[in-house]
């Protein structure tokens, strides 16, 4: 299950870091509020119940899965696939799409079909309150969700200050073995890291994932260790680790899991991820200090 849910994300991302410019969007204003919503990413969904237009969705893609009112929505397509009949038989006027997760293609598609597609990116975790903001203009429900981005505004404001209460840790966010794959500084959960305190190893490689191998991952003697957990069965992803008792985060102790689910998308559970990572790296710190 964890191997079969990160390539699409990670291959989404890379893809996110060199896109064309997406086409010039229409103000919010521009329409009437929309009432028949498709969404063409998990996250997406997300964001539109967090605004308060849930009740206007009629579509999302395959993953769409919280909150739980999104599981019972019609499916009409993947990441990788969207099924145009499907899409038109909904009779939608607005489809969010994500500019790093459709392809291209696909949006050009929808809109030779005469369908308005708005498609959204976010850039870095300020970007998720204002696709807040711009989604509650799209659906009519402005107010509640200027009222939920200033709460993600306000936890985001929170955690920035979480860095201060302790010495920068060194650490390798793992989303997955057999290959590793890790995130850059510009990934999301790479910038939550930074909030946290944590001084990733493999920050400053180019794009937003990478695949990095364990000779490398052993160099960089990372203090923590963090892997993404699917509750897959099994020994788990942390367990290989666990033969290289001399490496810092194994001496230390300092295996971390953290639900794959509240870091894989930008939507508000993100900070949900960014503060259980906040709270490992606390822990680390404790073991990490005399007599800890």
């Amino acid at each position: 299950m964890r191997h079969r849910w990160l390539p699409a994300w990670a291959c989404a991302l890379v893809l996110g870091a060199c896109s064309p410019a997406a086409p010039p969007q229409p103000a919010p204003g521009d329409a009437p509020p929309a009432r028949r919503i498709i969404t063409l990413s998990p996250h997406l969904a997300e964001l539109v119940f967090a605004a308060g237009a849930g009740d206007r969705l009629v579509g999302v893609v395959e993953f769409s899965d919280y909150p739980p009112a999104a599981r019972q929505l019609p499916r009409v397509g993947d990441a990788f696939r969207v099924d145009y009949e499907a899409v038109t038989a909904l009779k939608p006027d607005l489809l969010l799409a994500w500019t790093s997760g459709n392809a291209p293609e696909t949006l050009a598609r929808l809109r030779q079909l005469g369908l308005r597609v708005v498609a959204l990116e976010p850039a870095d975790l300020a970007d998720i309150a204002g696709q807040l903001v711009t989604i509650g203009a799209l659906t009519g429900t402005r107010a509640l969700a200027e009222a939920a981005a200033a709460g993600f505004r306000a936890r985001l404001a929170a955690l920035a200050g979480h860095a201060a209460r302790g010495p920068p840790l060194s650490v390798f966010l793992q989303l997955s073995e057999q290959p590793y794959y890790t995130v850059t500084d510009r990934h999301f959960a790479g910038q939550g890291l930074r909030l946290c305190g944590g001084d990733n190893v493999f920050g400053a490689l180019p794009g937003l994932t990478a695949i990095v191998s364990v000779e490398s991952i052993l160099d960089a003697a990372p203090q923590v260790i963090i892997a993404t957990d699917m509750h897959a069965a099994g020994p788990g992803p942390l367990a290989g680790w666990r033969t290289w008792p001399a490496l810092p985060a194994v001496r230390a102790g300092n295996l971390f899991l953290v639900d794959a689910d509240l870091l894989a998308r930008p939507g508000p559970r993100l900070l949900d991820g960014i503060e259980a990572i906040c709270t490992r790296l606390d822990e680390a710190r404790a073991r990490l200090r005399p007599g800890g």
